[in-house]
């Protein structure tokens, strides 16, 4: 191997001690260099030398995300500019973009992160990845570019957009893999479909990410493009992609803890909760240099699984993302989450893996509606048919989250398609 990969198979008192002294480390970094979280830590009386242990982290400060914008751009730095080498940006679409930046070592380490995530899914330098995430300051592009380079494999970056050259590449250049959301691979198995060229198609794996999705989507995807689809996972905050992935078992996304600690809180306490429950995903970096984070709270709601994995490795599991606490629908007091209405939808045959979910307020009272595009060879004029088919989705949606929707079936190919992430909520009790 052209990486150090031995952290993934460690004895649990070998990965903690090597946590232990890269947190302290990172505490010494961000104390003595960063002026937020300095002051942050005086504020609550912890000095470096009260964290001795991983069991420490909880003397430490959180960080949110309303931090990273307050401190917007370089204000979390713990380099100096002479040593930040480059920098990538969130969208910004919701405020001031949260700006991360990386010295050569940071940017050594996201690439070793990058390369086990694609030998997890048994890929070498034999294979040819046709990496369709977006390049730019947006971190999927050259995140997964640069993984697949230090395993050794040959790289095509077409970045995010343009289905007809895609599948024209694709087919052309023989690609392996592919790296792209989850809902651009289904929309490209769609056009692979009408075109007809499946099977030309020597693709065999896809590495898919940037926004959640489920296990039902996961084998619409493997059995409409032939491949086996692996879930990856990570955040600009904390470096990109590259923080968990899936190995061939599938059976959770194993955590760089030598690089990213993981802890689950409860949202609403901000304790921890216990082994295997599900809470909010918090993680501290505890190698990077340009900008170290300290307890990030992602918002993402999951569990963790300590057991070793069936394919050897003793790193922690993270369970798929089922949604985020800020994107949580409150709807007529329940707990509503897309991933579950997206889990029900695929359970049909006859709907597609489109949907979109509509949020208002009418005489006082929250409206629930959600668009459903049905199959191409499902779509009939008979209004019995479509109407079963109605009714049988709301009842079903009914069951799974508690409250009644109201289903529309739509035509398909009707639904907006996305090339990076996908708009699934409109919510329009936030205008009022």
């Amino acid at each position: 191997m052209i990486w150090n990969e031995s952290s993934e198979c460690m004895r649990p008192d070998e990965m903690r001690d090597l946590q232990n002294k890269r947190l302290r480390t990172t505490v010494e970094r961000v104390y003595h260099n960063s002026t937020f979280y300095r002051s942050r830590m005086q504020e609550m009386g912890v000095s470096p030398m009260d964290i001795e242990t991983i069991d420490d982290l909880v003397k430490l400060p959180f960080t949110v995300k309303t931090d990273l914008r307050d401190q917007y751009p370089f204000g979390l730095f713990s380099a100096p500019m002479s040593e930040i080498v480059r920098l990538h940006a969130s969208s910004g679409t919701t405020g001031k973009p949260i700006v991360a930046g990386y010295t050569r070592k940071d940017l050594g380490t996201w690439s070793e992160v990058m390369a086990r995530t694609f030998a997890a899914g048994g890929c070498s330098r034999n294979d040819i990845f046709q990496i369709a995430y977006g390049y730019g300051l947006f971190t999927g592009g050259l995140g997964a570019h640069y993984g697949a380079e230090m395993l050794g494999a040959s790289v095509i970056p077409i970045s995010a957009g343009n289905t007809e050259k895609q599948i024209q590449l694709m087919t052309d250049f023989g690609s392996t893999a592919l790296c792209c959301t989850p809902s651009y691979a289904l929309y490209l198995a769609e056009a692979i479909q009408e075109m007809g060229v499946r099977d030309k198609l020597k693709l065999r794996c896809g590495f898919f990410g940037a926004e959640p999705w489920t296990e039902e989507m996961r084998r619409e995807i493997e059995n409409k493009l032939k491949i086996k689809a692996f879930d990856i996972f990570g955040l600009t905050e904390i470096i990109g992609p590259g923080v968990a992935y899936d190995c061939e078992a599938q059976s959770g996304m194993h955590i760089n803890e030598d690089h990213f600690l993981p802890e689950i809180i409860n949202p609403q306490t901000l304790q921890p909760v216990a082994p295997g429950e599900i809470g909010e995903l918090v993680f501290t970096t505890i190698t990077k240099e340009g900008m170290p984070v300290i307890r990030y709270r992602t918002k993402d709601l999951t569990s963790l699984t300590y057991e070793t994995c069936s394919c050897g490795r003793t790193s922690v599991r993270m369970h798929k993302i089922m949604g985020r606490s800020d994107d949580m629908l409150i709807i007529r007091g329940v707990n509503v989450f897309p991933s579950q209405i997206e889990s029900v939808l695929l359970e049909f045959g006859e709907a597609a893996p489109h949907y979109h979910i509509f949020v208002d307020r009418a005489n006082n009272t929250d409206t629930f509606e959600v668009h459903v595009e049905v199959r191409p060879e499902n779509f009939s004029d008979d209004l019995s048919s479509m109407l079963n088919l109605r009714k049988r989705i709301e009842a079903r949606i009914q069951s799974v989250v508690g409250i009644h929707a109201q289903v529309k079936l739509v035509e398909p190919r009707s639904i907006e398609r996305s090339t990076g992430k996908a708009k699934r909520v409109t919510d329009n009790r936030k205008l009022y």
